[in-house]
């Protein structure tokens, strides 16, 4: 059997269909009717029942898409007709398609309820931001969804969450309210089918279960139908893409709908976008202060301000250590400095967030963002990340492109690029654990060649360091004493490989 056909890299039903497809064209593309035979063949052997054979058209259905509930036996069966007793090949595809299956039963179970979740987390600020919202949310001729973009740990959830709290505040009781958690960025779960989303949606609206259609595109029509002149409030939060939004969105006038996503939504036009950018340094405070108590920040206010800084204003790190201070009284202000602010923000759910971004980026992708922790300063332009990466500028840009979308990256100028602090962090933890010593000694080797062969603003010197070749700009050519590390690598996790 070719190579070309691979059942293992299916993730859906459709894609294992589409292989399914390719292998009946490899076995000579047989009719529907001499598969069926096949398989009426196979399952008289097996002493079957005729009762249980298939019909010719049911076989035929198994090579259409879209289908939601599969029959497992039918489809090995088909399988087996097209390639014969060869166990090898049909384990592999019985493993696909078991796979698939799954994914699909996970994708179908959803959190969606009829109220917003209990339990806010903290919230300061960002007034300007809340006005901007509420004003693109507020007309009652409104259609367009609001969608909230940013980076993981943003704090889009809680945006939304505190946006529509207020507008519900400022209604009559019995306003409709739908919340669903559509798993966008969810690690280890597929994210939630909008077709699953949509029957708990109708059903929470009144719909009794056997008046919901089967298909997609009919329960959206009913769901859009049911929410008319309702003003509706619809909050779906942790989107994956356009394609998953597109069927839950009420699109009639009046009705309400707040998005969250941590990827860039270009594909959903009809939206507007709202970036949510990190906290002001007065905000940062705050949330520090409201997280961890005055008493505890009073002390020394510059040295709260430096760990706003370090952490890079995102309110997810802010409230972990926050939470930090307040649990653990005898830590002064200034243990929290350099390596244990991060390594704690990391280990209590920073980590785990960009984890669930870095986990859903093309392989290219995933590996260039590791390879930028080994850039000294976090601030890069296209050419030199070409130069990291070993590829041409051209594929090099399409890959910070898509790091920018998942709000891995930030775009400072139309060629310059900047790592946040903590993904910056993140990626030295990462790359010794994903990029083999001797890549990464290829990297910095054409990163220091590319800094000799430039007139770089900074210029490179270079040390080595437990045998790689360490590019270090010369202001910053002082090494950590108790480590001998260059001190722009944390705790010589880039050199632990």
């Amino acid at each position: 059997m070719p190579q070309v056909l691979d059942p293992g890299k299916a993730r859906t039903i459709d894609e294992f269909i589409a292989e399914l497809r390719l292998l009946k064209a490899w076995a000579g593309n047989p009719s529907i009717t001499e598969i069926t035979r096949r398989i009426h063949r196979d399952w008289q052997r097996a002493g079957r029942p005729r009762g249980e054979w298939p019909a010719r058209s049911t076989v035929g259905n198994c090579f259409q898409v879209g289908r939601r509930r599969p029959n497992f036996d039918l489809l090995l069966a088909v399988v087996q007709a097209l390639v014969g007793a060869d166990e090898g090949i049909l384990s592999a595809w019985r493993q696909s398609l078991r796979a698939v299956l799954g994914e699909a039963e996970a994708a179908a179970r959803v959190s969606a309820y009829d109220r917003l979740p209990a339990g806010l987390p903290a919230f300061v600020g960002r007034t300007d931001l809340v006005a901007r919202a509420e004003d693109l949310l507020g007309s009652r001729r409104a259609v367009a969804p609001l969608a909230l973009e940013g980076m993981a740990g943003a704090g889009k959830t809680s945006l939304a969450l505190h946006v529509a709290h207020r507008l519900l505040a400022a209604e009559r009781t019995g306003t409709p309210v739908l919340f669903a958690n559509l798993r966008g960025s969810a690690p280890q779960v597929p994210p939630a089918d909008p077709a699953a989303v949509l029957e708990t949606f109708l059903r929470l609206l009144g719909t009794a279960g056997d008046r919901i259609p089967y298909d997609l595109d009919a329960r959206a029509a009913l769901f859009r139908q049911l929410l008319a002149g309702t003003r509706a409030l619809v909050v779906l939060d942790d989107a994956a893409d356009a394609e998953q939004l597109r069927p839950l969105l009420p699109g009639t006038p009046g009705c309400r709908t707040v998005i969250t996503s941590r990827r860039a939504l270009t594909g959903l036009r009809e939206a507007a976008r709202l970036p949510v950018p990190l906290l002001d340094p007065n905000d940062s405070v705050e949330l520090l202060r409201t997280t961890a108590g005055t008493d505890r920040i009073a002390p020394d206010i510059p040295a709260v301000q430096r760990i706003a800084d370090l952490l890079g204003h995102l309110p997810l790190a802010l409230s972990v250590i926050g939470r930090h201070m307040r649990d653990h009284p005898a830590w002064t202000l200034g243990d929290y400095y350099r390596e244990p602010l991060i390594t704690l923000a990391l280990e209590d759910g920073v980590r785990t967030a960009l984890l669930a971004s870095d986990a859903g980026l093309p392989t290219d992708a995933r590996r260039l963002l590791r390879l930028l922790a080994l850039h000294p300063v976090q601030e890069i332009d296209a050419i030199t990340a070409a130069a990291l990466l070993g590829e041409p500028s051209a594929a090099t840009e399409y890959h910070l492109a898509t790091l920018t979308a998942a709000h891995l990256l930030h775009r400072t100028a139309p060629d310059r690029f900047r790592l946040h602090p903590l993904v910056h962090a993140y990626a030295e933890e990462r790359i010794c654990i994903d990029e083999p010593a001797s890549r990464i000694r290829q990297a910095l080797g054409r990163l220091l060649e590319h800094g000799r062969s430039r007139d770089a603003a900074v210029r490179l010197e270079t040390r080595t360091v437990r045998g790689f070749r360490l590019p270090v700009p010369r202001q910053h050519a002082e090494t950590d004493e108790a480590t001998g590390l260059p001190q722009h690598v944390r705790a010589g996790r880039v050199l632990a490989a």
